[in-house]
């Protein structure tokens, strides 16, 4: 816990009156404590609680040449979050205590961002046999997310199982919906532009189906579902028909698919390959209206960073997946608008809630934990993947201007960005 104390002055909360923040012994205290506080000039930046990403890929172990907890930590930190949850498609697979418990520690030792595991659904990722789902809840990571994510879980029984097993201790199955029997060697988006390229389509039914199938199989287990990356408009009307039944299923998006159509495949560059594919103009309106309304919960980054050889080849060969922890807060901001407290409620408070993460998602008001970030609306920067975190480059906004910069990033009252800057 630092031992600065900061006063943060002028900041607008959610957009609200300009107020000052104290910051002392991890918390935001009263201000009349102020005294010998290290001042910070916020006028004209916004406060935001800090950002919740429920689905980061970090590649370690197995894969540092891509991205590590730490530099994977520092993204993160430079893209206004506080907290990410590490998907389970590393190697070895986080489908063990063990496994997940490494990549809670590795994420304490940076301390940068709260690192927590989400634990594999079965074994290997390979789809056969349920994993060791109470063994990661009862770890030292106390795993309560658990996903074969760049996988689905295709067998229904395995999946009704896994719902079963986790509704014991309120944990939550987060499906990759994707029928893999209807999108082998599939390439990008089935439809005009698919046709018009010569290249194996990706139908929006293949996920579409997998979705309603697993509200209902959460419906009659009474388990916790959620859906990673919703692509489709016909994703967004099986999500309206299970939540209008009851059905316990929370939905993300990432911001590409908020942003990007399947016309980017048109140049061939892998930069824009990524699973579930990029979509049609008409789903991506179709997403963003149900993020607006709360049909789709929160964003999420599907932050996939790859090694050059994975990504600078023919799109054939490349692996699917985008760099998003550093822009995801920018992107939203152009998507939705300056609508503060929506951001907020879709990037911080219900992800934290979706995951549990108790520390997480809150408002920065005297008392609350002092976990938050500093925004500056007016800024509009140009994205230089050279000048990235991440030990990846295979950003789609390469060039692209946006707007709202993280001026400041605060962890428990420990600052892991200032000036714009990651500080450790």
């Amino acid at each position: 816990m630092s031992s600065t104390t900061y006063l943060i002055k002028g900041v607008s909360v959610l957009g609200a009156e300009p107020t000052d923040l104290l910051v002392r012994d991890g918390l935001i205290a009263p201000e009349s404590e102020a005294r010998g506080a290290q001042v910070i000039d916020a006028d004209g930046l916004v406060a935001l609680p800090g950002l919740v990403d429920l689905h980061t890929h970090l590649r370690e172990p197995g894969r540092e040449d891509a991205e590590t907890v730490e530099s994977g930590s520092r993204a993160a930190a430079l893209g206004g979050y506080t907290a990410v949850c590490a998907m389970a498609n590393t190697s070895p697979v986080a489908d063990t205590a063990g496994v997940v418990e490494q990549v809670w520690r590795l994420g304490r030792e940076a301390g940068l961002v709260d690192v927590q595991p989400i634990g594999a659904v079965t074994v290997g990722l390979a789809g056969q046999h349920l994993a060791e789902l109470g063994a990661m809840a009862t770890s030292a990571a106390k795993v309560r997310i658990f996903s074969d994510d760049g996988h689905c879980v295709s067998d229904p029984r395995l999946m009704r199982r896994a719902l079963e097993y986790v509704k014991a201790f309120d944990g939550v199955i987060a499906q990759h919906a994707e029928e893999p029997r209807l999108t082998e060697g599939a390439q990008m988006h089935e439809g005009e532009v698919s046709a018009r390229l010569g290249l194996t389509g990706w139908p929006a039914v293949a996920e579409e189906a997998i979705i309603a199938r697993d509200a209902l199989l959460a419906e009659h287990v009474g388990a916790r579902l959620h859906v990673c990356h919703v692509s489709t408009a016909g994703s967004v009307d099986v999500l309206r028909q299970a939540k209008a039944a009851g059905v316990r299923v929370t939905a993300e998006v990432t911001p590409h698919h908020l942003l990007l159509t399947d016309e980017r495949a048109t140049s061939y560059d892998p930069v824009f390959k990524v699973n579930p594919p990029l979509r049609t103009q008409n789903d991506v309106a179709a997403l963003r209206q149900a993020l607006a309304e709360g049909l789709i919960d929160i964003v999420a980054t599907d932050h996939a960073p790859h090694a050059v050889e994975d990504k600078e080849c023919e799109w054939g060969y490349a692996r699917p997946g985008m760099l998003g922890l550093e822009t995801a807060l920018s992107i939203v901001l152009d998507v939705l608008g300056p609508d503060w407290p929506l951001i907020a409620e879709r990037m911080s408070r219900t992800p934290a809630r979706i995951a549990g993460l108790t520390d997480h998602g809150h408002l920065p008001a005297a008392g609350a934990p002092a976990t938050f970030t500093l925004v500056d609306p007016a800024a509009r920067w140009q994205v230089d993947p050279t000048a990235s975190a991440s030990r990846s480059r295979n950003t789609p906004y390469a060039g692209m201007t946006l707007p709202g910069r993280v001026v400041a990033t605060f962890l428990r009252g420990e600052p892991t960005v200032l000036d714009g800057k990651a500080t450790k």
